[in-house]
């Protein structure tokens, strides 16, 4: 069987906790994120870009994320922050946000520039797997906040579709259940 096929039906995200170094290279990250955007695109309109967190960026990132929770629950205690800090925390040795920049367009529906941010998202995960990378998506509260986007650079148009985590997962898991094709496929005339 081809490898290709092989890795799609064996392929599952780890959890992030269990990500460890070392992530990508410079050269793996750039062949990762040039694989990333090699994506169906109607219109040609790059709808997404990319931020990579690594290093340092992740210590502000998360900074950010226990600043903006802060200010909207005051009365959050130490505790509670130690664990909403170690819950967002970028965890994993690269992140990589992927923005989607999907706006009205005469021809392009919005709605098909949002899927190719999500096609972004997918092949930087079939990419970094194929490379020997374990991964997750993920969003959380903050992919939402906006107080977070403007502070990670995002204008007033651009969303997260997702934060990939890529690392290396030493001890993965067994396959979570699947749905059975029977209750997910219906055959239009039949």
């Amino acid at each position: 069987m081809n490898t290709t096929i092989d890795l799609l039906k064996t392929r599952r995200s780890a959890p992030v906790p269990t990500l460890a170094g070392p992530g990508p290279t410079a050269a793996e990250l750039e062949t990762l994120l040039t694989i990333g955007s090699r994506v169906p695109d109607h219109g040609k309109l790059t709808p997404f870009r990319f931020i990579v967190f690594e290093g340092e960026g992740q210590r502000r990132a998360e900074n950010i994320i226990a600043e903006v929770f802060t200010a909207a629950h005051p009365e959050a205690d130490e505790e509670q922050l130690r664990v909403e800090r170690k819950r967002q925390a970028f965890l994993a040795p690269t992140v990589i946000a992927v923005v989607s920049r999907a706006g009205p367009h005469v021809k392009i529906p919005e709605w098909e520039q949002v899927m190719t941010a999500g096609a972004v998202c997918m092949n930087l995960i079939i990419a970094a797997n194929a490379m020997g990378f374990a991964t997750a998506w993920l969003t959380g509260w903050y992919a939402y906040d906006r107080k977070v986007l403007e502070r990670f650079g995002l204008t007033p148009g651009e969303k997260i579709a997702g934060f990939v985590h890529i690392g290396r997962n030493p001890n993965p898991r067994d396959d979570r259940p699947r749905p059975a094709l029977a209750d997910i496929v219906t055959r239009f005339g039949a």
